[in-house]
C-alpha cells in the first residue's frame, strides 16, 4: 500500500487547483471585456444620435438661402464665387472665362 502524505496534494491536485483558477480568471475577464465593449458601443451609439439630431435640427436653417428681389445679387454672387474658384487655382483662366461668359449672356 503507497504511503500518502498528508496536508499539502501531490501534484495532480495541484494541477487540478491551478485549472480551476486559471478557468476562473478566464472567466471573470471575458466578462469584463464583455461588460466594457457593451457600454463603449453603446456611448458611441448616443454619440452618432446626437450628432444625427443635431445635423437635422442645422439642416433646415442652410437649405434656405434667403431669396433676393432682383437677379443682380444672385449674378453677383455666382461671379464672386468664380473668381474665388479661379484664385484658388480650381478653375482655369479658359474655364473662368468660359464660365463668366454664360453667366454674363
Amino acid at each position: 500500500m503507497p504511503l500518502r502524505r498528508m496536508g499539502r496534494p501531490g501534484l495532480v491536485g495541484m494541477a487540478a487547483r491551478t485549472a480551476v483558477v486559471a478557468g476562473t480568471a478566464t472567466a471573470v475577464s471575458g466578462n469584463v471585456q464583455r461588460r466594457q465593449a457593451q457600454r463603449a458601443q453603446d456611448k458611441y451609439d448616443q454619440q452618432q444620435q446626437a450628432a444625427a439630431e443635431q445635423a437635422a435640427q442645422q439642416a433646415p436653417a442652410q437649405e434656405a438661402p434667403p431669396a433676393s428681389a432682383g437677379g443682380g445679387d444672385d449674378l453677383t454672387t455666382q461671379l464672386q464665387q468664380l473668381a474665388t474658384l479661379h484664385s484658388q487655382g480650381i478653375l482655369s483662366d479658359e474655364e473662368f472665362s468660359s464660365a463668366k461668359a454664360k453667366l454674363l449672356a
